[in-house]
């Protein structure tokens, strides 16, 4: 209503203005101007009937002698056509008015009768300085709106906070949207309980958790199970990320905080959830200079007060999540602030196929589609890449013009996401390719020769992705947990089998197995710094655990806690159990050098070769 009103008073004046300028510009139009000789002309001929002196102008009546005067000789043809016109046959004039001392005198002489007038009236004075402060003011606040609107929606409402609200029927998710996190979801029940009957707890004197944080690994649904706790619970539910209290100016971060909370007390019972709460709840830092990071520390400050000060009865419970629980401050995560912390980890081979159940709902699938097999095929992967794998398996038999998806379609879209997209048009010489099928044998080989392997599924000689010219994909039969050191002995083997397929064909080895050495060298470095296998260095850990929980990335190598002569001892250990994977590899390659060329012309033929069919040629006498 204010706004409608605000817009009325603009148009309102803007209308006043244009009828102004309009009457101003008739008026000029129906006045002819003169020079001032020709005024003097006219005085003394009385060609003039009165006129009307104001500060700067001189206006009157034309008599006809004066217009027969003015028109004489062709002049003037305006003024011609302006007395022909109906009721103006002495028609008005108008002339700048100059310095003249014998004007009035010239004037009595003539009898002509001339009165004087104001220049200005209290309107006109009033507009002449209102018009452009009010032009001034209107300009000023547009630039101040177009700011504000570019900062997130207006100057005056930058410390509001930017929760999203949602209303108990908006949600529209309930747990039977969530799979694969069974404890997960019995934990929250309780919350749920919480909410709906919180003088169950509280007759008993308990009370209710002020904070629920949610770890895990990024694509396992904890922002997905905060909106299921809202939907469950019938209650509003105000969602955020911990970058929209992070702006630009000093202060709003704070500003923010207070104002989400007062907001959740206004709608309570209801949930705050803080999606990616690293943001703001960074650990504050030791250093006396504090820089740019001052502002956040304000603002997680202001957090840490506001879940200190409101009240659990009044049923606000907050919910948060993030994937680098180990950054978070300890303040905020102590017990009264963040009570309880929940894992969402990664789903087990059950958990992997509930998710594909509730993901394939309004997908067509064909008969031969096995949710089991497919779960048993993406061991590690969470909820969102499971979606994806799905919506991927969709598109490519809408592509094929299928009427379902198949589980063909599904074991290409695993293989499209895992190894990344098929390179047919990339065509390789013959002798690369040679390479890469010895190569990729020479992995299959060494893992189906090896006890506690995994089996082969699938090799193919077909590019991949950026830099894959072929694979060997490898599936666990059961989800694991824990590794032995032979069993890590054995994966060293199995990545190295390509490149010892090679020197043993061709006497030399190619760049292809860049990655299955940095790979390898990888895993051996763990086993003698973290995992304490090296049998001569002993059961040590050299490597303090920085790396995060949740996160696969690479870390800047630390400082190291030991002495050179030790950094010495671990690069041999490394290098030695490095070689002895190879030289493993090697003799396994050897004793079975007949059945690596089998495979490998087989694998030329067919460009991509399934485990059954692996084995079948390995059983084979």
């Amino acid at each position: 209503m204010n706004k409608m009103t605000r817009f009325s008073i603009w148009y309102f004046l803007l209308f006043v203005l244009v009828i102004l300028v309009v009457q101003n510009y008739f008026e000029v139009r129906r006045f002819h101007t003169i020079s001032y000789s020709e005024f003097r002309q006219l005085v003394d001929v009385k060609g003039i009937q009165e006129i009307t002196i104001s500060g700067d102008i001189i206006s009157g009546r034309l008599t006809k002698d004066g217009v027969e005067f003015l028109t004489q000789d062709g002049k003037n043809p305006e003024l011609t056509v302006l007395s022909r016109q109906e009721g103006m046959a002495e028609p008005p004039f108008t002339v700048v008015r100059l310095e003249d001392p014998d004007l009035l005198a010239r004037l009595d002489s003539q009898g002509i009768t001339y009165t004087a007038r104001l220049d200005k009236t209290w309107l006109t004075s009033l507009l002449s300085w209102l018009l452009p402060m009010m032009l001034l003011i209107g300009v000023w606040i547009y630039f101040i709106r177009k700011i504000g609107a570019g900062a997130g929606g207006g100057l005056m409402s930058i410390g509001k906070s930017k929760a999203k609200f949602y209303v108990e029927d908006e949600t529209k998710v309930t747990f039977k949207d969530v799979a694969g996190v069974e404890e997960a979801i019995e934990e929250l029940q309780e919350i749920i309980e919480f909410l709906q009957n919180p003088g169950k707890f509280q007759a008993l004197g308990g009370k209710i958790p002020k904070g629920v944080l949610l770890v895990g690994p990024p694509g396992t649904g904890k922002t997905l199970l905060g909106r299921a706790v809202a939907g469950e619970a019938g209650v509003p539910f105000l969602s955020l990320t911990g970058s929209d209290f992070v702006e630009m100016f000093v202060g709003v971060g704070a500003a923010r905080v207070r104002d989400l909370f007062a907001q959740a007390e206004e709608k309570a019972p209801c949930i705050i959830f803080i999606d990616e709460l690293d943001a703001i709840g960074k650990a504050r830092s030791l250093s006396p200079i504090t820089g740019g990071h001052e502002e956040r520390e304000n603002t997680l400050n202001q957090l840490l007060s506001e879940m200190d000060g409101f009240d659990t009865r009044k049923g606000v419970i907050i919910m948060s999540a993030t994937n680098r629980p180990e950054i978070l401050d300890p303040a905020l995560i102590r017990p009264g602030r963040f009570d309880r912390q929940i894992l969402v980890d990664r789903p087990g081979l059950r958990g992997r196929e509930e998710i594909l159940r509730v993901h394939v709902r309004g997908v067509k699938l064909a008969e031969d589609v096995d949710l089991r097999k497919i779960a048993a095929r993406t061991p590690g992967m969470v909820g969102a890449d499971l979606a994806n794998i799905v919506n991927e398996a969709a598109l490519l038999a809408a592509r094929k013009n299928k009427s379902a998806a198949a589980m063909a379609d599904f074991e290409e879209a695993i293989d499209r996401v895992m190894a990344g997209l098929e390179k047919r048009n990339r065509v390789m010489n013959p002798r690369e390719k040679e390479i890469v099928a010895y190569h990729e044998t020479g992995h299959a080989l060494v893992a189906e020769s090896l006890p506690t392997a995994d089996p082969v599924h699938r090799v193919s000689i077909i590019p991949r992705g950026i830099g894959a010219l072929g694979y060997t994909l490898q599936l666990p039969t059961e989800d694991r947990y824990l590794m032995t050191k032979s069993e890590l002995e054995d994966r060293l083997a199995v990545l190295l089998g390509g490149r010892a397929a090679e020197e043993l064909i061709f006497q030399e080895a190619s760049t292809g197995a860049q990655n299955d050495l940095f790979r390898a060298t990888d895993i051996a470095r763990s086993m003698v710094r973290e995992y304490g296998m090296s049998p001569t260095l002993g059961p040590i850990a050299f490597e303090r655990d920085r790396r995060p929980l949740f996160l696969e990335t690479m870390m800047p190598p630390s400082a190291k806690d030991y002495s050179e002569a030790t950094a010495q001892e671990i690069d041999r250990e490394v290098s030695s159990l490095v070689i002895q994977a190879y030289n493993r590899a090697q003799e396994i390659l050897a004793g079975k050098r007949d059945v690596l060329d089998r495979v490998a012309k087989l694998l030329l033929d067919q460009e991509i070769l399934e485990g059954d069919d692996l084995r079948r040629v390995l059983n084979e006498k």
